[in-house]
């Protein structure tokens, strides 16, 4: 039987002779098939030409914005806490909503440079470097409300465990005294990891430079970089290591974060969903500041050759992802108060939508949930002031996300005699604005002294820089 069926030659359809297995092209990361030369030129030259007018008058702007936060922080100090608008039952107000906005602002730069670089994802070089110092700057602003939120800044040293008279040591159980740790370590990695990064194109711009000054400056910041064998190999190393140990700090960050809250027994805040919840919401808040940082540096500099249509689709995707997910977490915090049968609980979250901070709350789902849910079309995507209005809308989002959290859970406590409704001062408000142009104004200095971009990088997904091709774009 068997020799019978072998004898038996059944016809092939003749379309199974011509299927070939398809090839996906994915798109290019540096467009016009641009040379090694032509992204060095284009790189460097933002830092070697002269400062064009535009910087001048932002830069001038964002210091006269930042002063507000001078003049804030020297009234606070000056006369006490007292002039924010805390008061029972409300004791945290903007400053732990700012301080957990601006860390969560910082969350993309250390996602895109040390995750993305692990997982080999090559999109990210024409915009990590940019992210990275992202971070630093968001850090710094974040920084300045836990520090100066004790009142008397000048005793703010038995946050650390140094013995003295007074028999005063920290309580390590507390979230507070976590931030410190996280947010110091978390600092210093992304520096670290900031700077190692750039040490390749420091030296490209110590060699170009014609100035003496310019010689010295970049000649110190690229601490004898010779483009050798071995140097690139350190280097290399170097950089893996630090994207290793980088990765986990994007998880605990923020989950630490959330513990300040999590770790309480008010309703509205101890629920075991916050760490996830918050580390989704902070990329999802620092992708949308990526694109609105980047967006308008891409048209004033020219830069569309190396920020790329396919660039601006992957954090969108990014983007609507993670506020997928964020609009996720919203649901679920309703679902396991009515699931759980406290009654605390319960009435903590349907307060929020329809109490008295109902407006707030509508504003957090409107710029969180629903405007990210445009990038589901491709013509929005490929809009660039669309998106950059949507990032708008997201920061905004993000925002009263930490707005709703903080104060409507302490605005309805469980007596109902001391309720309250908390408004900001002067003070809260000059001192959270001006933060902006501080941010601002320490991100123009990185534009304008320092590469905006991994030139080594971006060089290195181009054809000519592949070892297996022939060194052509064909």
């Amino acid at each position: 039987m068997s020799e019978v069926l072998e004898d038996i030659s059944l016809p092939k359809p003749a379309i199974l002779k011509e299927v070939n297995p398809v090839s996906i092209t994915k798109p290019p990361l540096v467009n016009n098939k641009r040379s090694i030369a032509w992204i060095t030129d284009k790189i460097c030259n933002i830092v070697e030409e002269p400062t064009p007018r535009w910087w001048w008058v932002s830069f001038i702007v964002a210091v006269l914005i930042a002063s507000y936060t001078f003049i804030g922080l020297t009234w606070l100090v000056s006369t006490g806490v007292g002039v924010w608008g805390l008061a029972n039952p409300i004791n945290w107000g903007w400053a732990i909503v700012n301080f957990v906005f601006w860390i969560g602002i910082g969350h993309a730069g250390t996602l895109i440079s040390a995750i993305l670089c692990l997982l080999k994802q090559k999109w990210r070089t024409s915009i990590n470097r940019a992210a990275e110092a992202m971070t630093i700057f968001a850090v710094c602003c974040a920084g300045i409300f836990p520090l100066f939120h004790v009142g008397r800044v000048w005793f703010a040293w038995w946050l650390f465990p140094l013995p003295n008279s007074n028999s005063i040591w920290p309580q390590f159980r507390s979230p507070l005294e976590w931030d410190v740790f996280a947010v110091s370590t978390y600092f210093t990695v992304s520096v670290l990891f900031w700077y190692m990064g750039m040490i390749p194109d420091l030296g490209a711009l110590r060699d170009r430079a014609k100035k003496t000054w310019r010689k010295v400056f970049y000649g110190v910041l690229a601490m004898g970089w010779r483009n050798s064998n071995r140097h690139w190999r350190n280097y290399e190393m170097a950089y893996l290591l630090l994207a290793g140990l980088s990765t986990p700090l994007v998880l605990s960050v923020h989950t630490i974060v959330s513990f300040d809250f999590a770790a309480s027994v008010l309703p509205g805040w101890h629920t075991t969903i916050f760490p996830p919840y918050f580390v989704a919401g902070a990329i999802f808040s620092g992708f949308g500041m990526v694109l609105t940082l980047m967006l308008p540096l891409r048209a004033i500099y020219g830069l569309h050759d190396l920020i790329t249509q396919h660039h601006i689709d992957c954090m969108c995707k990014i983007i609507l992802a993670t506020g997928s997910m964020v609009g996720y977490a919203y649901a679920m915090e309703f679902f396991i108060a009515w699931y759980g049968a406290n009654p605390y609980e319960g009435f903590a979250f349907v307060n929020r939508a329809f109490g008295q901070y109902a407006w707030a709350y509508w504003i957090m789902v409107s710029c969180n949930v629903i405007s990210p849910q445009l990038f589901w079309f491709k013509f929005i995507r490929r809009n660039p002031a669309l998106v950059w209005i949507i990032c708008g809308f997201v920061n905004v989002g993000m925002w009263f996300e930490r707005f709703v959290i903080t104060v409507t859970s302490l605005a309805n406590d469980f007596l109902p005699s001391s309720w309250g409704y908390y408004s900001p001062t002067i003070v809260d408000i000059f001192t959270f604005f001006g933060t902006f142009g501080f941010f601002t104004a320490l991100f123009l200095l990185f534009v304008r002294f320092l590469p905006l971009m991994p030139i080594a990088e971006l060089k290195a997904v181009t054809p000519p820089a592949d070892p297996h091709g022939n060194g052509t774009w064909d």
